[in-house]
């Protein structure tokens, strides 16, 4: 009976205030709310943080943004600059930096949804086509991280400096000196993605750095024909990186079976006169080995089939040293190089030429040799020790160094005193995943590679993992327990 009856506590009555009706001053309160809702909208971003916004596009893309000498974003971005006066710089390598200066003022009203904006819109130029070897260089680093995944991604380093560069290479001879990069960059490609940079650069190469034509393609698949002619190992290194019915392809191919000889077939060797006086009369002891012609098989683990890469080479007539280099003779050369000792590590690690394992050496191992050298350590060694009476031999140049790994393996199958199974040892040069495929010899040093090579083995390696054709590799200024050396002397100027 009292359904639809209120009751006395469901009405509520607002008082008024200072004689005001609450009609009144609801409405002011209201209203003062929301011009506080609209101050703090339109108003307070533009007093508190005045500003506008620099939209950024660069020619080529990817151009570093710094505010101030701080870098915020990559172009083409949109970078809020504070009211005041800023520097804005776009830097990228191989390109002459622009720099600008900005007076920011900002706009008051409404900023925070229709901020004030500055458009800069650049094309940056080239400074040297030389520059491009900085972004091979970052390509044959991003080689030894092996195949991408789901987990990581690589970027396209090669193509991306063909893309920026190429279109400033007007000049022939600049043309020339970048494809002369990307055939010795071939040398690192031992991952399908560094397969995919290395073919998308050079098609970028040859219309420009810009997207390729029909004529273009046509030219650089002649381009890349020939170059397979040339080197018929790549027959094993494409088998290795394709898949499916390409790799069934090249794999039944007559063209990978001519390359896929036997590793262990070497030629006759041809002895070339020794050169009379050339002796050593001081510790370490080194043993002549006779000039002659190699086929060695470039082990490359990294690979997808771990394949063998034959390939036939000569080597001079050199001096090896008959064991890996002893502690006495390492303490003799701390002696009088004491920069090169243990308690300066902390110093050496600060100039690039060590790292903390320097010196280590680790139980189990061979009771021979120093370890725990970096390849820098090795090359003081070696320039430390050159006998003078060798370098200047009945009027014939010579060098003590590290061996190269042609020297290295040659000796290997010559003398016994070279085996595997004691220590890695390091070599003199630069490692190339692929240093079987033929690049212009000013390319190939011009872009050098991240790691230097290693032969031989460890100890610590399980029995019959290691063979006399197995390469490995290291930074140069890594040391490890497993890692030694011993120099040769050659022929100075001969790889």
């Amino acid at each position: 009976m009292f359904k639809d009856k209120p009751l006395p506590e469901d009405r509520v009555r607002l008082k008024h205030f200072r004689g005001i009706r609450p009609g009144v001053y609801l409405a002011f309160i209201y209203g003062a709310v929301l011009l506080l809702i609209l101050f703090f909208v339109f108003l307070f971003p533009g007093l508190s943080n005045p500003g506008s916004v620099v939209v950024i596009k660069s020619e080529p893309w990817g151009a570093a943004v710094l505010v101030d000498g701080v870098y915020r974003e990559a172009a083409p971005c949109e970078v809020f600059v504070p009211k005041g006066s800023h520097r804005i710089e776009l830097v990228m390598p191989g390109f002459q930096s622009r720099q600008f200066e900005l007076n920011i003022s900002g706009r008051l009203f409404g900023s925070l949804m229709f901020p004030a904006r500055i458009a800069i819109d650049e094309k940056l130029e080239a400074v040297s086509p030389a520059a491009f070897n900085d972004y091979a260089g970052e390509y044959a680093a991003w080689s030894f991280t092996g195949e991408p995944s789901a987990a990581y991604q690589i970027p396209m380093s090669l193509s991306d400096g063909a893309y920026r560069l190429g279109p400033g290479a007007s000049d022939p001879a600049a043309r020339e000196s970048m494809q002369d990069t990307v055939t010795a960059s071939a040398r690192f490609a031992v991952t399908r993605a560094g397969l995919r940079d290395l073919v998308r650069a050079k098609t970028l190469l040859d219309n420009q750095g810009l997207s390729p034509s029909p004529l273009s393609l046509l030219a650089s698949a002649a381009d890349m024909i020939e170059f397979l002619d040339e080197n018929p190992q790549a027959a094993l290194w494409l088998g290795s990186l394709l898949t499916g019915e390409a790799q069934s392809a090249v794999a039944s191919s007559a063209w990978y079976a001519d390359a896929a000889v036997s590793p262990f077939q070497y030629p006759e060797t041809e002895n070339l006169p020794l050169i009379n006086g050339a002796h050593i009369d001081s510790a370490p002891v080194f043993q002549n080995i006779e000039a002659g012609g190699l086929t060695f098989a470039r082990v490359i683990g990294g690979l997808p089939l771990g394949a063998n890469f034959p390939a036939e080479t000569t080597v001079d007539t050199f001096y090896i040293c008959e064991t890996v280099i002893s502690a006495a003779t390492w303490e003799a050369f701390l002696e009088t190089q004491p920069r090169w000792k243990k308690e300066n590590v902390e110093a050496l690690m600060n100039e690039g030429l060590v790292n903390g394992d320097y010196l280590e050496t680790a139980p189990g191992g061979p009771g021979e040799g120093v370890a725990g050298i970096s390849w820098y350590a090795a090359k003081a060694f070696c320039e430390w020790l050159a006998p003078p009476a060798v370098l200047a031999s009945g009027g014939v140049q010579w060098e003590l160094r590290l061996p190269t790994e042609a020297e290295w393996e040659y000796a290997a199958k010559n003398a016994e005193l070279v085996s595997v199974g004691r220590f890695w040892e390091w070599c003199e040069d630069p490692f190339a995943p692929l240093g079987f495929l033929a690049a212009p010899a000013g390319a190939a040093a011009a872009l050098g590679s991240p790691e230097r090579s290693l032969r031989g083995g460890s100890w610590a390696n399980s029995s019959g993992s290691i063979r006399t054709e197995t390469r490995a590799s290291l930074p140069p200024s890594f040391c490890s327990p497993f890692v030694s050396f011993r120099p040769v002397i050659a022929l100075r100027g001969r790889p």
